[in-house]
């Protein structure tokens, strides 16, 4: 007897983020609505960390990946029930911060 997936009542795991990715630099300065975020290691700078970010702009969501540390910093002290918020990406002096 052959069986239907349907049939066996397992929900799709999204976990991975949504959106097109888009430079951090295109949103600089303007307001967006953070959804989500997942930190890893840093493929590119050994013994460091990687921020993927979803964010809604314009009513669009995307996704900006960045190895800003203290944009890192600041969203690790954001509780999760916290989620979904607004904020601006400001750069000051040689890094990028949320306001």
């Amino acid at each position: 007897m052959s069986h239907n997936f349907k049939d066996f009542g397992i929900p799709a795991e999204v976990t991975y983020l949504i959106g097109k990715s888009i430079s951090l630099d295109h949103v600089l300065n303007l307001p967006i609505k953070v959804l989500d975020f997942r930190i890893g290691p840093s493929k590119k700078k050994p013994n460091t960390e990687y921020l993927t970010l979803q964010i809604e702009t314009e009513g669009v969501k995307r996704v900006i990946f960045t190895g800003a540390t203290v944009l890192i910093q600041q969203i690790k002290k954001v509780d999760k029930d916290k989620f979904p918020f607004n904020a601006t990406i400001i750069k000051k002096n040689e890094y990028y911060e949320f306001t």
